[in-house]
């Protein structure tokens, strides 16, 4: 659940009050293959044919708004929740069970405190780069990213949206303060010394703890360590409810962000997805109203999403090559 926050007003929700558990948005009671993950693109989609028809219609709608999901950072070394099927790899922390409990908390910081070393040294991939290339080139427009890994911007994208918000902010749940994830970093290292080998993925026993980053940032540990992790508490406050500044499974995004991506799909020529499953409705629902608004929506992913019916080109292909040869047709067009 990564993303500089952006500048629009829909960066920077309301505070929802002491421990608010907003309706459900994010869901993950769909443990089982879901209908829409059996069915297979078209033979046509992995076809060189399709990368030449997307460059084509990219080139005919500039400023086409982009959605991104998990794996455009895949690359990056960030994993996704799903696997090709659709089922989900881990099972996440969901808002509720976060919100619950001081012990609850505990586990998830600090799984993702010794994540964290890793994770914030993630490098944007080839994909990022040239979504970047494409925007300064006038063919792609605003990026709306599920990610919360804060990649496009590094890698120079503009007018990005975090969908979900961003890892590398923090807010307390009780009154609102919002602060670097950085400076928390060092609270935490400061509470918690011992951890330091953990972070180097040693346990007392001298076994290994996994490298594996997560796709929440943060990583197993065992519960022994968990046990005796110290949690920093709120500056302001003093509260031990500082949350990470994004949208965990269980709760919903923001609803004047999500208007502020309604408003620019309502404004762009045309709609790509990029590295989505579209599994959760708070992405999916811009591809149908892309498509009732009767503009071409285009999808760039490996194996089948939940907005298949709604596209009108799928592209069967890993994203990095595929927006390089977008990119490449761009330039032999100018």
């Amino acid at each position: 659940m990564p993303d500089a926050a952006p500048t629009s007003p829909s960066s920077r929700p309301p505070h929802p009050g002491p421990l608010a558990a907003p309706a459900p948005v994010l869901r993950t009671d769909d443990t089982a293959t879901p209908a829409w993950a059996l069915t297979q693109p078209p033979a046509e989609a992995r076809s060189p044919e399709a990368v030449a028809r997307l460059a084509g219609l990219l080139h005919d709608h500039p400023g086409t708004i982009v959605l991104t999901g998990a794996g455009m950072s895949t690359d990056s070394g960030i994993p996704d929740y799903r696997g090709r099927d659709g089922t989900r790899r881990v099972t996440p922390m969901q808002h509720g069970e976060f919100c619950a409990s001081t012990e609850n908390r505990r586990r998830y910081w600090a799984r993702s405190f010794v994540g964290w070393q890793r994770f914030s040294r993630a490098e944007p991939n080839a994909g990022h780069r040239a979504v970047a290339a494409l925007q300064r080139a006038g063919v792609l427009g605003p990026v709306v990213t599920q990610n919360v890994d804060g990649l496009h911007q590094v890698a120079g994208s503009r007018d990005v949206t975090e969908l979900h918000g961003t890892l590398a902010e923090v807010v307390c749940l009780t009154c609102g303060d919002r602060s670097p994830r950085e400076a928390l970093q060092r609270r935490m290292a400061e509470a918690n010394p011992g951890f330091e080998a953990l972070v180097r993925g040693e346990v007392a026993d001298g076994s290994r703890v996994s490298s594996q980053i997560r796709p929440d940032g943060d990583v197993v540990l065992p519960d022994e360590a968990v046990a005796g992790f110290h949690l920093a508490g709120c500056l302001v406050c003093g509260a031990d409810t500082l949350k990470p500044d994004v949208v965990f499974f269980g709760g919903s995004v923001p609803r004047e962000r999500v208007d502020h991506v309604f408003a620019l799909t309502d404004a762009a020529p045309a709609l790509l997805v990029l590295g989505s499953s579209l599994a959760v409705m708070s992405g999916l629902r811009f591809v149908r109203h892309a498509a009732r608004r009767g503009i071409p929506v285009v999808g760039v992913t490996r194996g089948p999403t939940r907005g298949d019916e709604h596209m009108s080109l799928r592209v069967d292909a890993d994203l990095a090559p595929t927006l390089e040869q977008v990119l490449a047709a761009r330039g032999r067009a100018a």
